[in-house]
């Protein structure tokens, strides 16, 4: 079943007098479940994909559907509900805020959703030992590693129990080692909780741990591979040398 649908979204930015197609008619499906890895070169429009799905911006053309919900035909207030209940977002840097603890940092979505916390912790409980950050549950990001950081963010981004997570560039900040730790994290997740998960990201190792690989080049899909569970990064090299990434 698919969760997630781009039909021919095309993006246009206006700089200046100039236009510039940041995605060109792009068609894009994950089901339910799938762990989807976006790969391509700076500028091939990764990041603007990522924003569309997950109905942060809105495309020039076409539709997103999500979790059933064509998002073209909804209100703004809609659109953030949506975005608010059923989809987790993880970025680059974190984005956790400084005055909270890891758990408090976890359960700001269902706060924001003004849900009663009491009803919800077993589930950030749950969370915190997935993300093996029990016993520093009460540390502030700033007492916290960069990879520990990460993990509280895919916690928070897990704990609405979303039906997608978007990730952008999640191991980005990290050194290789926390970097492959959270993929594993990622992958687990989804292996273990049924989580879909979407991935963007320019490094093969990241992109390895990952069902299907899909290539974006000048803004247009340029081709995708399916993996194997424990695949190495041969195939993915081998993919972006031909596609001349």
């Amino acid at each position: 079943m698919a969760i997630l649908e781009a039909n021919s979204v095309s993006k246009q930015y206006q700089m200046g007098e100039v236009t510039v197609d940041a995605l060109d008619e792009v068609n894009f499906v994950v089901e339910k479940g799938e762990f989807v890895a976006v790969m391509g070169p700076s500028g091939s429009g990764k990041s603007t994909l990522l924003h569309l799905l997950g109905g942060l911006d809105k495309p020039s053309a076409g539709e997103v559907t999500l979790g059933g919900h064509r998002l073209s035909l909804m209100s703004d207030r809609e659109v953030t509900l949506i975005r608010r209940r059923n989809v987790g977002f993880i970025f680059q840097f974190y984005n956790l805020l400084p005055t909270l603890t890891a758990e408090e940092n976890i359960a700001l979505p269902l706060l924001i959703d003004g849900k009663k916390l009491k009803k919800y912790q077993s589930r950030i409980d749950e969370l915190l030992e997935l993300v093996g950050l029990s016993d520093r549950r009460k540390h502030k990001p700033d007492q916290l590693s960069g990879g520990e950081q990460q993990r509280v963010a895919i916690a928070r981004a897990f704990v609405n129990d979303p039906d997608i997570v978007l990730a952008d560039e999640p191991t980005g900040n990290l050194d290789s080692r926390a970097g492959e730790e959270i993929m594993k994290l990622l992958r687990r997740s989804c292996d273990e909780l049924g989580q879909t998960i979407v991935v963007v990201t320019h490094d093969p190792k990241a992109a390895s741990f990952a069902d299907r690989i899909v290539f974006l080049k000048d803004g247009q899909i340029a081709g995708e591979i399916r993996l194997e569970k424990g695949s190495d990064t041969a195939p993915i090299l081998e993919r972006l040398g031909e596609l001349d990434m």
